[in-house]
């Protein structure tokens, strides 16, 4: 199992490429400034202790030891011991919607990535509970089965997004069904389902999917996302926004929250339904909830220890920086005699 653990420094990351823009674009204002001065390649003869070669060579060391640097903030651990544990608590999983209506942006920055934000909260508020995730859009799949390893849980949330499901639509059955199936056969009022989404369900059976999940006695609550009003639901190429989404026709298509149908659920379910805003998404009433609920025992296994691999890191970074220091940007005699380089003479 590998992780970092202090995954926030990943960010520095982006300071790489703004490093070689500054560097090409200083190159190209050196090699302005020479053509001022006269013919390129004669102002490089009147200069012939200078090596470009070494100098791009000093970059990337500079630029390797940047990434190791970062590396060590972000101090990658790898588990090196499974645990046997024993807890008491429920089992809950939480089926999250990854339709493409998920992207719209009635809670900032949309529905979905507000609904992860929230989600990553809950794990950090739970104490022995065993915890799963089902995502669904068109049909529902497992991202992770019902375990305690909650450093397992937040890097599967991290990796969810619409593409995720190949299949689009709104299947809110097939995420119970699926639920409930991945509950297992366990007797007992310990199961909770949290269901997230926006309520647009486009199959139907819904209702019979509930029915069978309390027969179970899986409590199915629900959480609602997104204005009643309906807003477009935006369209991304990478990061650039390119217009709405729209159908067959050519119309903008807008995307509703569909309160009656979710509450109809939590209802029918022997749970609550609770309408996100930007301020409280509704988890932890939820958890609260789930508290309630009788515990079990049950056993589980997690990473135990964790070895720390930032000292490998920051000897790479020390070496490549002894290195770019010891390169010189002129060149030396054994330099011109070997020609390490590769540079024309």
């Amino acid at each position: 199992m590998l992780r970092f653990e202090n995954i926030h420094y990943l960010y520095a990351l982006g300071l790489i490429p703004v490093c070689i823009l500054l560097f090409l674009l200083t190159a190209g204002w050196k090699r302005r400034m020479l053509r001022r001065f006269g013919e390129t390649n004669l102002v490089l003869q009147l200069m012939p202790e200078v090596s470009r070669a070494k100098t791009r060579v000093k970059f990337i060391l500079f630029l390797l030891a940047s990434v190791c640097v970062i590396a060590v903030m972000l101090n990658p651990q790898a588990g090196s011991k499974l645990q046997e544990i024993k807890r008491k608590g429920a089992r809950i999983i939480i089926a999250l919607d990854v339709s493409n209506s998920m992207k719209a942006q009635d809670l900032e920055p949309n529905r979905l990535e507000r609904a992860k934000r929230a989600i990553s909260k809950l794990i950090d508020n739970l104490q022995g509970d065993e915890l799963g995730l089902v995502v669904f859009a068109g049909k529902a799949y497992v991202q992770l089965p019902v375990t305690t390893d909650y450093a397992a849980a937040k890097l599967f949330l991290d990796n969810i997004d619409t593409d995720l499901v190949p299949t689009q639509g709104t299947s809110i059955a097939s995420a119970i069904d699926l639920a409930v199936e991945s509950f297992g056969g366990q007797e007992g009022k310990n199961k909770a389902l949290i269901i997230i989404t926006d309520g647009e369900d486009h199959e139907g059976d819904v209702m019979e999917s509930v029915a069978r999940a309390a027969k179970k006695e899986v409590v199915v609550h629900t959480i609602g996302l997104g204005s009643p009003n309906g807003v477009p639901i935006p369209v991304f190429q990478g990061k650039v926004f390119t217009g709405y989404r729209k159908d067959r026709t050519g119309a903008t298509i807008i995307t509703k929250l569909d309160e009656q149908t979710l509450k109809e659920i939590a209802a029918s379910g022997h749970g609550l339904y609770i309408h996100a805003s930007n301020v409280d998404i509704g988890l932890n009433s939820l958890l609260e909830e789930i508290n309630k609920l009788n515990k079990s025992d049950f056993q589980g296994r997690i990473y135990a220890n964790y070895d720390d691999y930032f000292p490998v890191f920051a000897a790479l970074a020390l070496i490549l920086l002894i290195a770019e220091t010891v390169i010189s940007e002129r060149k030396s005699k054994l330099y011109k005699r070997l020609n390490l380089f590769g540079e024309s003479k």
